[in-house]
């Protein structure tokens, strides 16, 4: 009898309570990573990373390379000799100041350091590791050349690149006598030779170069010519 009561009451209340009303468990999903061990988790924190990382350098890489501004000038030696280069790509010097083939670009690429590029032929002055002067199209570590004022006010250019291995003395940027490029490592920076005037061409503008060469060029460049040296010295 006591358990006929009991059920009756409880029928007779849940018809007074609303069905709505009376909450109900909800029940909880398991979570698929709950079952991943601790070097699970961490590996996919290395993954997500990685992705991050790559999806940034693929946004770096399609930026525009850097505008750098450059002057135009010649180059005249204190021997009398304006820097030229010719439309094949050797280097000389000239009586011509006006000659267009003796128009550079004169591009700081660096503190005191500068890259000297042809206006006519847009070909870059490098000199290689024998100390021969050449001409490049593209732009590498062989064309720096670090620019320094001399005692008498004139400029003395210098690879960046090479110099005397045991005594450390740089290879300049010279101009002989006759007109002709001299070997870096046999130019002395008190000689005549190696100094140059650079002179701004009036009626010019700085202009805009883009400057930039691949890691892969500078480890695997070689000159693009075969060294010409000049008459003795």
């Amino acid at each position: 009898m006591a358990a006929l009561a009991s059920s009756l009451i409880r029928q007779k209340r849940e018809l007074r309570e609303p069905t709505n009303s009376r909450p109900v468990a909800v029940k909880r999903k398991a979570c698929p990573r709950g079952n991943k061990s601790l070097c699970q988790k961490h590996i996919l924190v290395l993954i997500a990373k990685v992705r991050l990382c790559g999806g940034r350098q693929g946004r770096l890489d399609k930026r525009p390379d850097p505008q750098l501004k450059g002057v135009v000038t010649t180059l005249r030696c204190q021997l009398g000799f304006c820097l030229r280069i010719h439309s094949d790509g050797s280097v000389d010097g000239t009586k011509d100041e006006a000659s267009p083939l003796a128009l550079f670009n004169l591009i700081p690429v660096g503190l005191r350091v500068v890259a000297i590029q042809g206006v006519k032929c847009g070909l870059y002055i490098a000199m290689n590791s024998e100390g021969y002067l050449y001409t490049s199209e593209r732009f590498t570590p062989e064309c720096k050349f670090k620019e320094s004022v001399f005692e008498n006010y004139y400029v003395t250019y210098s690879s960046l690149q090479y110099r005397q291995q045991e005594s450390g003395r740089s290879w300049y940027l010279g101009i002989n006598k006759h007109g002709q490029p001299m070997k870096g490592n046999r130019v002395k920076k008190t000689k005549a030779a190696a100094h140059f005037l650079p002179k701004l061409i009036e009626g010019t503008h700085s202009v805009s170069v883009c400057v930039t060469y691949r890691l892969t060029d500078s480890l695997t460049h070689r000159s693009p010519c075969a060294p010409r040296p000049g008459p003795a010295r």
